[in-house]
């Protein structure tokens, strides 16, 4: 898969002296090299993150984010590299075969550098200070992120990806890193000012915003297949939950018909396309093409919970069968795949594996895709009936778009990962599948079911991609008013006594009773026991908004109390915790961290891995009354 990649260069003579010549390139990584053997080891290696955890072997002397590092960078007057990212990141792999895997180029790191490692998902209030400076001096930004800093922690130079020596008249990181050495030679950290200053409130919204929104939503609407914009194409729940909205409130008018039919098209052909897992359940994390076909494969937590929700609410305003099939069909993936046994819900699928065929290098998709050969070869059964003498291979292949040489084009594919592979897309209705083989629609279904099996069975045979088991507060609040929700449209008791262990997990692992605060995160242990850091990430405002809106969920769908008092008990300790008194609004993290340069409130700052925490913080209070 292909992506831009973003640096910004300044020319400085002191640590805070950024010049009004920004230079901004643009280039496409290139391979990756195999990996090193593991002959060093640094103080990663105590951590729990897996994020950091995969950067233990470094040959860099990477540091957690903390005081040490901190105190190092000042005792002895050196830059900070602060490298951001998550363990299924694929273009992190990318960066740390080539670069932090690489022995000079660690010995640099190292010597001229204090090297800061931060998992995004632990530390959201970090990714979200920086990724705010990136997008602000570079005009965009993603992972991993590259930021240079000052010892007091500003930032100076930053970047995503960077090749690890120079393309096509583009410094490498080699390059840039003696560029930096070179320039703060002999400067202290006093010679500057502030780099990044507080933008300042936010202005109010206007009272049309919901108006104007649909009408940038409508702008940017891709007709035929649904989605927003160009490749890649993001599912973005959030705005499809907005669009259904948007109708319940508009339904006489002709933007709250179109609304309610741009989300209804894009969950529908969301769940047709590749990006849907038609054999293991779940959602990859997006398309790289228009039409939802090829997916970057890695699968989130947090996309699995907003989608969940986005199809259950799909299937109450249209009554469609399909949207509440493909709801259950998520929960069936994350029960199975991304579910501890303690009743908590794991972070991340990765995209990339090792090919069942062999090897050790690892390939986006591997444990995903099929060639035609093994799909005939696993399917190879004349159907009774069937027109032709068909097989069940030859029924399968037709109804999800099953080619010889591979369905994916070398557009899709610029890396050659997939040639000859197919990613599963439904390209007809079961009615013409049936039609097509002369077979019934029941039989075709049948049939089509008994395949989808056999290939999960040969799916899970496989070398399978890189689980990142740490359970985060946020995530698994979000995942709690899935569970909670789907289970109680569609009276599934199972699914509620599944959120009902989600929120005994949540107040057993994740709330620290005696302080009166939640916890960020905690890890699956080498005996599968639940284990905590010490000391432990507290929490930040989305964990206690989305955890809120969870129980409120659950107080809806069984009527417990218990949830109904802990929720407002969590928004009385979020509104002491984060709300400013003085400028009003909420502040996303801890406002008396001194260690976070800037202190943003909601609505404000870089992207984020959602943005619906904005309307909940601001929704769960007004339920609570």
């Amino acid at each position: 898969m292909s992506m831009c990649h973003i640096y910004c260069w300044p020319n400085f003579k002191t640590w805070s002296n950024i010049s009004e010549t920004v230079f901004t390139h643009v280039f496409r990584e290139g391979e990756g090299s195999s990996s090193t053997p593991r002959r060093h080891t640094n103080r990663l290696a105590m951590e729990r993150s897996p994020y950091l955890l995969q950067h233990a072997h470094n040959p860099v002397d990477w540091y957690p984010w903390g005081q040490d590092a901190f105190d190092k960078a000042k005792n002895e007057d050196k830059p900070i590299f602060l490298s951001v990212g998550y363990s299924t990141c694929h273009w992190c792999h990318v960066m740390e075969r080539e670069s932090f895997e690489d022995e000079e180029i660690g010995k640099i790191l190292s010597d001229n550098f204090v090297c800061i490692k931060v998992d995004r998902e632990e530390r959201p209030d970090v990714d979200k200070v920086y990724m705010t400076f990136v997008q602000a001096t570079c005009g965009g930004g993603g992972w991993p992120m590259s930021v240079w800093l000052t010892p007091d922690l500003r930032p100076f130079i930053g970047g995503t990806y960077f090749p690890p020596t120079d393309h096509a008249r583009r410094p490498g990181l080699k390059t840039v890193l003696t560029r930096i050495m070179e320039q703060v030679k002999g400067l202290t950290s006093d010679n500057g000012t502030a780099v990044a200053a507080n933008p300042g409130e936010s202005p109010p919204a206007a009272p049309d915003v919901a108006n104007r929104c649909f009408q940038q939503l409508a702008h940017s609407y891709e007709e035929e297949y649904g989605g927003f914009r160009d490749a890649p194409k993001f599912p973005t729940p959030v705005n499809l939950m907005f669009l259904m909205s948007y109708w319940s409130v508009n339904r006489t008018t002709s933007e709250g018909v179109e609304a309610l039919q741009m989300a209804l098209h894009t969950l529908r052909m969301m769940a047709l396309g590749g990006i849907h897992d038609h054999v293991a359940q779940g959602f990859h994390r997006y398309s790289t093409d228009s039409s939802w076909h090829v997916p970057h494969f890695e699968k989130m937590l947090y996309d699995q919970a907003q989608l969940a929700v986005a199809y259950i609410t799909a299937s109450q305003v249209s009554g469609e069968q399909l949207f509440a099939d493909v709801a259950k069909d998520i929960l069936l993936y994350v029960s199975r795949d991304l579910s501890d046994k303690s009743g908590g819900f794991y972070s991340a699928e990765d995209a990339d594996s090792v090919s069942a065929s062999g090897g050790t290098e690892k390939r986006e998709g591997a444990f995903c895709v099929w060639t035609a050969s093994e799909v005939r070869e696993l399917l190879p059964d004349v159907v009774e009936g069937a027109t032709g003498a068909a097989t069940q291979a030859d029924i399968f292949m037709h109804h999800y778009g099953v080619k010889e040489l591979g369905n994916v084009t070398p557009e899709q594919d610029p890396h050659g990962e997939l040639q000859g592979q197919n990613v599963l897309i439904v390209r007809y209705s079961v009615e013409l599948t049936a039609a097509r083989f002369g077979i019934s629609v029941e039989k075709a279904n049948e049939l089509l079911a008994s395949a989808r099996t056999k290939m999960a069975e040969v799916r899970n045979s496989r070398p399978r991609p890189h689980l990142d088991t740490k359970m985060l507060a946020s995530w698994n609040g979000l995942m709690l008013s899935a569970y909670a929700g789907v289970g109680a449209v569609l009276g599934d008791k199972a699914l509620l006594e599944r959120a009902v262990k989600a929120a005994n997990f949540l107040k057993e692992h994740l709330w620290d009773a005696e302080r009166q605060t939640i916890l960020r995160s905690c890890y699956r242990g080498d005996e599968m026991e639940v284990q905590q850091i010490s000391p432990p990430i507290s929490g930040f405002l989305d964990d206690y908004a989305f955890i809120i809106r969870g129980l409120l969920d659950m107080y809806e769908a069984n009527q417990q109390p218990e949830w109904l008092q802990w929720a407002e008990e969590l928004q009385l300790r979020q509104d002491q915790l984060f709300w400013d008194d003085q400028g009003g609004g909420y502040f996303c993290s801890d406002p008396s961290d001194s260690t976070i340069l800037l202190q943003l409130k909601v609505g404000e700052g870089s992207m984020s891995l959602f943005r619906n925490h904005d309307p909940v913080t601001q929704d769960n209070p007004q339920t609570l009354l």
